[in-house]
């Protein structure tokens, strides 16, 4: 099993549902409108909106992209970060974080951010969102969606909804070029 998060960026609204569901869900005890995460520069949770000026502009939703290669599980000193067997999702194990923060700065998808208070890195999924993927149902994010603009499961079911959707779809992986293999897929018009 591999599990895969799906974005369709022409179904979405800019609701920002996802966003403040994940943050509220993960990291209520820091989820602040007038005081945002100081290394996102937004709320503390684990998807941020990017505009993308080159050209057009353009909405980009980021959170982690949970690659089969994964730089920041290569860099992290103790297993920490780590492809878990069950699911193929990058997770992070805080019992055996140092905080060296290498896994923030080798991440090229800027996805991982320094939670405030712990002063360790956080990431998607996040603590809600784990249990809820280990109890076979989809992230808050997913679930929260009023456009159904965003998908997730298993990538290597061809029946599955995130599988039928990709293969019917012109989508694409965030900086494919890099070889990291992320399974974050962007659906594109």
């Amino acid at each position: 099993m591999r599990l895969a998060y799906l974005w369709d960026s022409t179904k979405c609204i800019a609701c920002m549902a996802c966003v403040v569901s994940c943050a509220g869900s993960n990291y209520s005890e820091i989820m602040r409108f007038e005081e945002p995460n100081p290394m996102m520069k937004w709320l503390g949770g684990n998807i941020r909106v990017v505009i993308r000026e080159v050209g057009r502009p353009e909405l980009r939703l980021v959170s982690c992209f949970h690659c089969d290669k994964p730089p920041c599980v290569l860099v992290c000193p103790t297993r920490a970060s780590h492809i878990d067997r069950d699911t193929g999702l990058v997770l992070l194990d805080e019992t055996k974080c140092i905080g060296c923060k290498a896994c923030i700065v080798a991440c090229p998808y800027g996805a991982r951010w320094l939670h405030p208070t712990t002063l360790l890195p956080e990431k998607c999924p996040g603590p809600v969102c784990i249990d809820i993927i280990r109890g076979g149902r989809k992230p808050i994010c997913v679930s929260v969606c009023p456009a159904n603009a965003r998908d997730f499961g298993d990538i290597d079911d061809p029946n599955s909804s995130i599988s039928i959707k990709i293969s019917k779809s012109k989508s694409e992986r965030p900086l494919e070029l890099l070889g990291t293999e992320p399974k974050y897929f962007i659906v594109k018009g």
